[in-house]
């Protein structure tokens, strides 16, 4: 079907400007998180040039998602998941293991991380189950959701990625809420859940719930488990007020702040540039949620609305966790700042997500149906 150029007119032009204004402050944030000092002189490792390069094939991707009607996404939801599920076995039987983790697949050179891919999977699945009703999940309903995405996240889980597997399993958990539970139901859980999530604790590896002591008590382990956090904390408040300056941060350049790249990344930015520029930077995340808010709300059919609602969920939970583990009230658990962090597979996976929401936003003045 060709496009319709009349639909540029319809163009969520704010989210847009918002993703490019966000992975601009990213790639400027890797320029300084890239350096380090040894005497007067300031050497630059390549993350930012290879995150420009991630931002080009995310923004094809992007552009590639809005060249279509959305809803034929919904016919290769359960092709794509089952190919996950199968590329996520081959990961544990033939995958590449990097700091004792084995999270990806050698593919002519390259590495690539099927977990990501994970996450779209999920989420046209998820949207495409949920939306086919719109009364509120009973048992029978939930347990089939249950069933396809505890064994997807379950494989990630085990690679060991936690971080990944969680953001899945709370993608899913939003849009559960989004279409809502029946009284009996969400009764049940809600007594259910805080019994059962401590029975989660002997699941956990070793270092695993050595990062959740750490997070009551950095100290413990100053030099192990905790030294993220303390180097985190000391490089937030050393920003103060108005931070340091670009290139200026001490612990960034002098590579007291480990993983200053990826997951800490947000660290770097608020020695920088202070209080006041991290009120900046998540004023533009807030209007960023935004726009995928106000698209599910107006989306033109059930399955446009869960597509968006997922997005938000997202983005949501990355942001929480990534923020509240650098200050130091979430424990570590791995998860990057969408756009600011480093991270190719990341990177194409958030311009594609944002494509998907688009397309749906620059469709909503069609024919509306339920």
């Amino acid at each position: 079907m060709p496009f319709d150029r009349r639909l540029i007119l319809c163009i969520n032009w704010p989210l847009l400007g918002l993703t490019a204004l966000l992975f601009g402050v990213g790639v400027l944030n890797l320029y300084s998180a890239s350096g380090f000092r040894m005497g007067d002189e300031l050497s630059l490792q390549p993350f930012y040039n290879k995150q420009l390069i991630w931002g080009l094939g995310g923004l094809c991707c992007l552009v590639g998602m809005v060249l279509f009607d959305y809803k034929h996404l919904a016919t290769i939801a359960w092709p794509l998941t089952i190919g996950v599920a199968v590329l996520l076995v081959m990961v544990l039987l033939f995958g590449k293991t990097v700091s004792g983790a084995k999270r990806w697949l050698p593919i002519a050179g390259y590495s690539f991380q099927p977990s990501e891919l994970a996450k779209i999977a999920m989420l046209l699945l998820a949207a495409k189950i949920l939306s086919k009703r719109s009364e509120r999940l009973g048992w029978l309903e939930l347990a089939g959701i249950l069933a396809v995405s505890l064994p997807v996240a379950g494989l990630i889980i085990v690679e060991p990625d936690l971080g990944t597997g969680l953001n899945v399993l709370l993608l899913v958990c939003g849009l559960i809420l989004y279409r809502g539970l029946t009284g009996p139901v969400f009764k049940t859980l809600a007594i259910a859940g805080p019994i059962l999530v401590p029975c989660g604790w002997f699941f956990l590896k070793p270092y695993q719930k050595g990062r959740i002591l750490t997070l009551f008590d950095p100290e413990r382990d100053p030099l192990g488990a905790g030294y993220h956090i303390i180097q985190s904390q000391i490089a937030i408040g050393s920003g103060q007020m108005w931070g340091k300056g670009f290139l200026e941060g001490t612990q960034s350049q002098l590579r007291y702040l480990p993983e200053k790249h990826t997951d800490f990344a947000v660290a770097v930015f608020a020695e920088e540039w202070g209080f006041v520029g991290g009120i900046i930077l998540l004023t533009l995340f807030c209007l960023f949620l935004l726009q995928f808010f106000v698209t599910a709300r107006n989306a033109k059919d059930r399955f446009g609305s869960y597509l968006a609602a997922g997005v938000f969920f997202y983005f949501f939970w990355q942001i929480l966790i990534n923020m509240g583990m650098v200050l130091g009230i979430m424990p570590v658990v791995g998860i990057p700042l969408p756009f600011i962090s480093y991270g190719g597979s990341a990177t194409i996976v958030n311009f594609t997500l944002v494509g998907i929401v688009v397309n749906v936003s620059m469709r909503r003045f069609l024919f509306k149906k339920s």
